[in-house]
């Protein structure tokens, strides 16, 4: 079964590291020399050199010339995991087994961008790791493979991203040899349980320390690392939370912003409802009892 793999991102070069590695005929990487856009950019075409893969740096997946390279390497089926941008109907119809994309959340719900990030910042208990058949929209067409993935109070991004990829890679090993004795199961999506999350952006990242502790405790675990970081500005200076603690404090009569007091040089802020501790902040935030953020 001859594999075209279009990638940009860490969880791409896990993925087709795993298909090689399980005897996965991938005949040529389709993938971008850098990004601004990805903060878990990869470059995957190290893997094509050791594996002696044909690799092509595109900016526009969708060209004319793209789309006749891929022809032309005559695919029987397409995997496009980790790839910002959605790929045409030329594309799309190339291979006979289709385009096979990759989803961090729970098919039908919660379709979309920054999947990781949303399902921490609302707090969920539950994602999931789905691939599916890719059509004309995003995030819908029918599923191939999903699998359930807890979420715990001490997850970040990073630890979340990791259990993704953790069994994302079992889920590949199950279905490649379905997919060549096309034995695989296709499931349609209930679009009445579908809803689409939105692009975040940079005013999605600011604390506002008026909201509640537990609020911010989310926003900051959330956009930790590999991601952006949760920010807050304080006399001038720009500061990234990379972690954070949850502190108990439900006095009324102390405004949002304020540091109640420090623990090892940890900042403890009241926010709009209890108090969250700063233990990670980069660059360093000198600041006192006292003063306010």
């Amino acid at each position: 079964m001859r594999i075209v793999f279009i990638g940009t991102v860490e969880f791409s070069k896990k993925a087709l590291e795993k298909i090689i590695s399980v005897g996965g005929d991938v005949v040529s990487i389709f993938t971008l020399k850098e990004s601004n856009f990805n903060s878990d950019f990869c470059d995957l075409s190290n893997i094509g050199k050791i594996n002696n893969i044909p690799v092509f740096y595109c900016e526009d997946i969708n060209s004319n010339d793209n789309v006749n390279r891929i022809k032309k390497l005559k695919p029987d089926i397409i995997f496009c995991f980790g790839w910002s941008s959605l790929l045409k109907k030329p594309i799309l119809s190339i291979a006979p087994k289709g385009v096979v994309g990759f989803h961090p959340a729970s098919l039908p719900a919660n379709r979309g961008r920054h999947p990781l990030i949303w399902a921490l910042i609302l707090d969920l208990k539950v994602t999931a790791s789905t691939f599916f058949f890719m059509d004309h929209e995003a995030d819908s067409g029918d599923i191939l493979s999903q699998e359930p993935i807890l979420i715990d109070e001490h997850d970040d991004a990073r630890s979340l991203y990791d259990k993704v990829i953790a069994t994302a890679l079992m889920q590949i090993e199950k279905f490649l040899p379905k997919l060549e004795n096309d034995n695989y199961k296709r499931t349609k999506q209930d679009k009445k349980l579908a809803n689409v999350w939105r692009k975040r952006g940079k005013k999605d990242g600011i604390i506002d320390w008026r909201m509640s502790a537990m609020a911010i405790k989310n926003l900051i675990r959330g956009l930790s690392k590999p991601y952006i970081g949760a920010r807050f500005s304080h006399k001038n200076n720009e500061y990234i939370v990379w972690k954070a603690e949850f502190v108990e404090n439900n006095i009324k009569n102390i405004e949002p912003g304020k540091v109640i007091g420090l623990e090892n040089s940890d900042p403890i802020i009241k926010c709009g409802s209890d108090c969250i501790k700063l233990t990670e902040v980069e660059p360093t935030l000198i600041i006192n009892t006292g003063e306010y953020l």
